[in-house]
C-alpha cells in the first residue's frame, strides 16, 4: 500500500474540535427544550416555552427582586462549624470547604435587610447550591438572629426557601433548628410584625416541617416542589399511589397550604404590596 500513498495523497484534513461552552444552552427541566442562556436570563430564569421556573442563584435573584443598593448584610452567626466531628466518605469540614469554594459564601443562607420598591424588610435567602440548601446550626442561628433584627428595627420579615431539609452531618443538632427557628418567628409575630414566606423549588424535609409553613402569607413560585418526604417514600409507607402533582405548588394552593402562587416577574411588586398592607402603610 506504500506505493498508493505516494501516488494519491490523502485529501482529508482534520481540524481541532471547537469547544462550545455548556453555559450557552440550558435544558428546561419540565418541557426538555434547549434554551439559549441569554433568553433565560432576560426572562428571569423562566422557560419561555412552558413558563417553568428554573433554579436560580442568589446573585441572580438579588438583581431583580430588591431595590438597587438596598441590600445590607447582617453579621454572620458564630457557630461551631463541625459540632460532631462528622465523617462519612469525606470529612464534614472538607464538604464545607468545597461548598464554600463553589458558592463563594459561608453557608446555605444569607441574611440582610433590603427594600421592595422602598418598603424595607429583613430577608433570609437560602441557597440550594450550598450542600442542597440544608439546614444546620449556622442556618438556624442566622434565622434566629435575623428575627432579633426584625424586632429591634420594627421590620417585616421574608424567608425565601430553597432546601433539601435538615443537614445530616449535624445529626440531632440540625433537627433542633426546626424548633429554634419556629420559636424565633413566633416571637416576631408576637411583636405584630408580618412574617412572609416565598417557597421556591425545591423546599423539602425539615425546612418544610418548620418555618416554611408558618408564614402569615405563604407564597410559592409556579411549579415548585414542596414536600416533607419524597413521593416514592410516602407511597411505600402508606401503600397507595399518590395523585399527579401531589407535591407541586399548584396542588398545595388548591388544598390551602399555599396562599398565592407568584411568578418571578411579579414577586417584587407583590411583596411590596403585601408589606404595605400588613404594616398599615
Amino acid at each position: 500500500m506504500s506505493w498508493l500513498k505516494e501516488i494519491v495523497r490523502p485529501k482529508i484534513v482534520t481540524k481541532e474540535k471547537k469547544e462550545v461552552p455548556s453555559s450557552l444552552w440550558i435544558k428546561c427541566d419540565s418541557c426538555k427544550d434547549m434554551l439559549y442562556y441569554q433568553d433565560i436570563d432576560e426572562n428571569l430564569g423562566v422557560c419561555p416555552s412552558c413558563e417553568y421556573h428554573l433554579k436560580i442563584s442568589f446573585d441572580f435573584r438579588k438583581n431583580f427582586m430588591f431595590d438597587e443598593g438596598s441590600v445590607h448584610y447582617l453579621p454572620e452567626p458564630q457557630v461551631n462549624k463541625d459540632p460532631l466531628g462528622f465523617k462519612d466518605s469525606k470529612k464534614y469540614t472538607t464538604r464545607l470547604q468545597e461548598a464554600k469554594a463553589k458558592t463563594k459564601t459561608t453557608d446555605a443562607i444569607r441574611t440582610f435587610t433590603a427594600a421592595f420598591d422602598g418598603q424595607e424588610a429583613v430577608v433570609c435567602a437560602m441557597d440550594f447550591n450550598f450542600m442542597a440548601g440544608s439546614m444546620g446550626t449556622y442556618v438556624g442561628q442566622a434565622i434566629v438572629e435575623a428575627c432579633d433584627v426584625a424586632i429591634a428595627k420594627g421590620l417585616p420579615m421574608l424567608i425565601i426557601t430553597q432546601s433539601g431539609g435538615a443537614r445530616m452531618q449535624e445529626g440531632l443538632l440540625s433537627l433542633m433548628q426546626m424548633a429554634r427557628t419556629t420559636a424565633a418567628i413566633e416571637n416576631v409575630k408576637e411583636h405584630k410584625l408580618p412574617f412572609l414566606v416565598l417557597l421556591t423549588n425545591p423546599t423539602t424535609g425539615g425546612v418544610t416541617a418548620s418555618f416554611a409553613m408558618i408564614g402569615d402569607i405563604t407564597m410559592a413560585e409556579p411549579g415548585a416542589m414542596i414536600a416533607f418526604a419524597g413521593k416514592r417514600v410516602i407511597e411505600q409507607t402508606i401503600g397507595e399511589k399518590l395523585p399527579d402533582g401531589f407535591q407541586s405548588a399548584e396542588y398545595l394552593e388548591e388544598k390551602g397550604m399555599v396562599d398565592v402562587i407568584v411568578p418571578r416577574q411579579e414577586q417584587k411588586a407583590q411583596i411590596k404590596n403585601i408589606i404595605t398592607m400588613l404594616m398599615n402603610k
